[in-house]
This record gives C-alpha cells, structure tokens and sequence, in this order.
C-alpha cells in the first residue's frame, strides 16, 4: 500500500514504528503491483481517479481471478475513465482526470464490503461526495464484513469528513477536507487468532497486550467466539487473556461479519469435541485462495471431515495425521496450520512465508510464543 501511494506522489516516511505521510498532488503516469493485496486492488482505484494522468494496475496471479467488477463499474458510472478489457478485474488501467464528479451510485457489495469502504475514503475529494447504496441489502442479500464499513464512517468522522450511514445498506459522504493528524493505530485483532487459539489447543494460557476495550474490529468477536468453544477469556485496560479448559466445543455460528477468522475457527473446529458448522462466509472463495475449497481440501487430506455448504463450511473432528498442509499463498492458511499442528505431531505447513503478508516474522513469534516468551 505504501509504495502504492508513493507511485502516486505520497510522501510516505518509515522509521519502522512510526509512518509520516505527506499530501502530495497525484500524479500519472503509474504502474502500481497489487500483489495479492486486496486493499490495494480495492482502496486505491478510486484514489487514482484523483490523479492526473493513467494509472495501471496488476498483480500476481491468483489476483487476476479476485472480484473486482462492481467496483470498476461503480467508477464508470461515477465519471471514470476505467480499461480493464472487458475482464472485470486485473490488470487494469484508471485513466485520472485529476477529479472525479462523484454523486450516487449502486453496487452490489455482496462479494467484498471493502467495495464500500474504498468508494467512501476516496469520496470526500470527490466534486460532488459520494453516495454508495449496497443493492443487494434491498432485497434481503448480505453485505459481508459490514463492522469495516463502520470503521470506515468513525475513521472518516475523526478526521473532520461528514460522513453517515443513511440507513441499512446506504452511506453517504460529503466534499469535505480532510483533516491532517496523529494517529495510534490499533493492533490488528484478527492477526492474534492463531494466538490466543493456541491456548484452547494446548490447554494452556496466552495473555495478548494492548488489546482495545472498544473497537470496530470484527476480530474482537473472538472474545466471544472462544468463550463458546470452551476458552476462558479475560479483557482488561492491560489486555486480553485466554485459557484453555482441557476441550475445544464445537460451535455453530454466522460469521459473515467476520470472514477473517474463519481460518483459525476451521482449524479449532477440526480438533473438537463436536461438530461445527461456520455460515454466512460464501465471499471467503474469493479472498486469497478459495478459502472454503483450501480449508476443506488440506484437513481432509490430514484425515478430517471438513464439507463445503453453499455459505460455509461443516466441520465434523476426526483424529487428523500428520502430512503436508498446503498453504496456497494464502497468509491465513498458513496460521490455521500452524495452530493444527499443535494437536498434529509431523504436520508440515508449505509456504508458512505466506504470513508475511500481514504478520512479518510469524515464525519467530509463533516459537517464542511456545516457549513461553512474548511474541513480539
């Protein structure tokens, strides 16, 4: 994402714990490498609409196959010059203009809530704002990961942008400036999953620092989804605490505002006491791999009973051997590995480096983790 903006004209400064970000005018021509990033395939074509000059997007591979028309046909509608051949998705060229005139537009999100949130966080420069109305919310279809969209309203308000949900399924921005300030990120909640479900797994305890006491984030659902597979779980203004209680329970829940735990869940479901059955996660086989496929495909080759559903996944715990567990490129494939192998002596997670997509040195921290030390 950093080089991204930078291709763009951002002056982006990385000291390694703290970022400056300098405004700078947007500018083309760009090339910008999506990798398998979907924020970047997402958030930034929008932005790009505000430069001047053609911006090209591309991406590795299994990029090229993620869902990325109702986006670009958003744009279209909304005055941009987008090429993409007809394809729908990468790669992709936004021809920027150096403004775009906004207004109202539909889009069925059904696929990505960041379809949304990349149209809101650009919207605000746009001439007229934006409004993005989810269509398939009007008859009854879902919109996934909806507490990122809420983030996106809370994040947008804290830097002086007028910005509101209109209603279920509605949101609006106006032209506002955007105020410069300081910000403390908050950890990324769903990068602890393998953590603290490790402490179900071995019955032991793992206590994870700076844990918010109020947030947006759909990984905070772990608290409650933990406590249900049998966990103990403690929040406090030092952080959160989980036990393990000797059993991990099976559960039956919709995750749809939640798609990013799904991995973990899979992988706590797999080694339970019970079935399980995960709903409401039809968009995860768009993500990185088709995580419904991978899942079921990579525990059952170890011996599980994992079974697709039309929006999820049935889990039934079966004794699992030990094998090769194929990550796919996929950074949370991997992490499921990495807690099934604390059950599974012998399990051997491919391409574990696929972490490092969002948790750099996972390795390292996973190990002084089980060694009792902090993970850094």
């Amino acid at each position: 994402m950093a080089d991204a903006l930078r291709a763009l004209g951002v002056d982006i400064a990385d000291d390694v714990t703290d970022w400056v970000v300098t405004p700078a005018p947007l500018r083309g021509p760009a090339d910008i490498d999506c990798g398998l990033a979907g924020t970047v395939m997402r958030f930034v074509p929008p932005l790009a609409a505000l430069a001047d000059g053609e911006v090209r997007f591309d991406g590795d591979p299994r990029a090229r196959e993620r869902p990325l028309s109702p986006l670009l046909d958003a744009l279209c509608r909304l005055g941009v010059g987008v090429d993409h051949g007809g394809r729908g998705g990468l790669p992709l060229m936004i021809h920027g203009r150096g403004s775009v005139a906004g207004g109202t537009v539909d889009i069925d999100a059904s696929a990505s809530s960041q379809f949304v949130s990349a149209l809101l966080l650009s919207g605000a420069r746009y001439q007229a704002g934006v409004t993005v109305r989810h269509t398939a919310d009007a008859t009854g279809g879902p919109l996934p990961s909806r507490p990122h969209v809420a983030m996106t309203i809370a994040m947008l308000r804290e830097r002086g942008v007028a910005a509101e949900e209109l209603g279920p399924g509605a949101w609006r921005v106006a032209p506002s400036m955007i105020a410069a300030r300081d910000v403390r990120v908050e950890p990324d909640l769903s990068n602890a999953a393998p953590f603290v479900a490790a402490a179900l797994v071995t019955n032991g305890r793992v206590a994870v620092p700076a844990w918010p006491l109020r947030t947006h984030q759909p990984g905070d659902r772990l608290r409650k989804l933990l406590t249900a597979a049998g966990g103990s779980v403690a929040l406090g203004s030092e952080g959160v605490s989980v036990s393990g209680s000797g059993a991990v329970h099976g559960i039956d829940v919709d995750l749809r505002d939640a798609g990013e735990l799904v991995p973990i869940l899979t992988a706590l479901a797999a080694l339970a006491d019970g079935p399980s059955r995960l709903r409401g996660i039809a968009h995860l086989r768009g993500h990185e791999s088709d995580r419904l496929a991978v899942l079921a495909g990579e525990i059952n080759s170890l011996g599980g009973d994992v079974r697709e559903t039309p929006d999820g996944l049935a889990i039934r715990p079966r004794p699992l051997s030990a094998g090769t567990l194929h990550s796919h490129g996929d950074h949370r494939i991997a992490q499921a590995g990495a807690v099934l192998g604390l059950a599974v002596p012998g399990l051997l997670v491919r391409d574990v480096a696929a972490t490092d997509k969002t948790l750099p040195d996972f390795v390292g921290r996973w190990t002084r983790m089980l060694a009792g030390r902090a993970p850094g």
